[in-house]
């Protein structure tokens, strides 16, 4: 019996009353108490609304994440506002903080989410984490004294495996690696050259993991998501595929539901997707508010078990529907419809498969 396995990406746009209290504390006009109390009635709710879609296996949707790329320093005493700007294609930006000292330490743990979120659900709960390629990126090009950026990268590497490990002793069902620079480096350098760092630099996080964890561990990526807009959909998927499939993952969650040329990519997939493999494709575009029918994400699933073995074949999001905190493009009620489409269309698509 055909059966295509089917994820959430992560994060879910936070209700208005969690939106307001984060700005009152952004302005000390609340307390940390009541921010922390407001999580939880988030995350709790959440929950129980990821639950309410059919979805087999959820996440927390980050709601008590200050972004999916920052979570790790948030509180670190030694940062500068001034780090790397990534431009997006509307014309906003995001700006990346800076280290100005080490020796470097993650503050916070991924592991400390799954936590919380185990206590709300019996339910499979998935962990996303940030790529050690990302926060590599918080080392400044002019250098920090005393700290040379060879030590930096020896102290960051044991901080993503920890981070990672924490995950899968912690329960995980899986730990999802979000590596969304990866093709946004390729639109910084065409050479490829910036690309290959970050695979070897996350490939020498992978290898401190067995086979079998590996095979619990995977990677995240898309042009970016943020406010509706894109940092590097321009790119072709056909440039990054190759590479990203050599990291030393078991799964891989690809935005394609936003892609124009489908076919290429599929086809890019099956030239380049290992044995052992897993890829799930994004069906519902999280950039795009009107909400897939099931009967639409079904055949785009057909559609890709022509080119790519079913055994290698699972169903996400593109993207996830609020990374960074303060983006509030989409309506909380959409992105739980768009879940449920999902669900129900990866099961209609099933169904199909098995009836032929």
């Amino acid at each position: 019996m055909t059966q295509i396995p089917t994820e959430p990406i992560g994060s879910i746009p936070r209700p208005a009353y969690l939106q307001e209290a984060m700005k009152a504390f952004s302005k000390s006009e609340i307390k940390e108490s009541e921010l922390n109390t407001l999580f939880e009635k988030a995350t709790l709710e959440t929950i129980k609304e990821l639950e309410a879609t059919g979805s087999p296996v959820i996440s927390d949707g980050e709601q008590s994440k200050p972004s999916f790329a920052t979570y790790p320093i948030h509180g670190y005493p030694h940062l500068a506002a001034d780090g790397v700007v990534i431009p997006f294609a509307d014309g906003h930006t995001r700006q990346l903080p800076k280290i100005t000292a080490g020796p470097f330490r993650y503050q916070t743990f991924a592991s400390s989410y799954l936590e919380k979120a185990k206590r709300y659900t019996l339910l499979p709960v998935k962990q996303a984490v940030i790529a050690v390629s990302a926060i590599s990126l918080l080392y400044p090009p002019e250098g920090i004294d005393g700290y040379a950026q060879a030590q930096f990268i020896v102290d960051l590497l044991d901080e993503a495996e920890k981070d990672i490990r924490k995950c899968l002793i912690g329960g995980a069902y899986n730990v999802q690696i979000d590596f969304t620079e990866a093709r946004l480096a390729l639109k910084l350098d065409p050479s490829k050259q910036l690309l290959n760092a970050f695979i070897e630099l996350n490939n020498k996080v992978l290898d401190r993991f067995t086979e079998d964890e590996r095979r619990r561990i995977g990677v995240h990526t898309c042009p970016g998501g943020d406010h509706d807009s894109t940092h590097s959909a321009d790119i072709p998927y056909s440039e990054l595929l190759p590479l990203l499939f050599k990291l030393k993952a078991g799964s891989f969650y690809l935005e394609y539901a936003a892609e124009k040329e489908k076919q290429s990519v599929l086809k890019s997939i099956k030239e380049n997707l290992q044995p052992g493999q897993r890829v799930f494709l994004g069906v519902t575009d999280v950039l795009n508010p009107r909400i897939e029918t099931a009967e639409e994400i079904s055949e785009l699933l057909i559609e890709a078990s022509r080119i790519i073995p079913l055994n290698q074949l699972g169903s996400t999001d593109d993207c996830g529907f609020s990374p960074f905190a303060d983006d509030i493009s989409t309506a909380r009620n959409i992105a739980f419809s768009k879940i449920k489409a999902r669900v129900d269309g990866t099961a209609l698509a099933e169904k199909k498969l098995n009836s032929r």
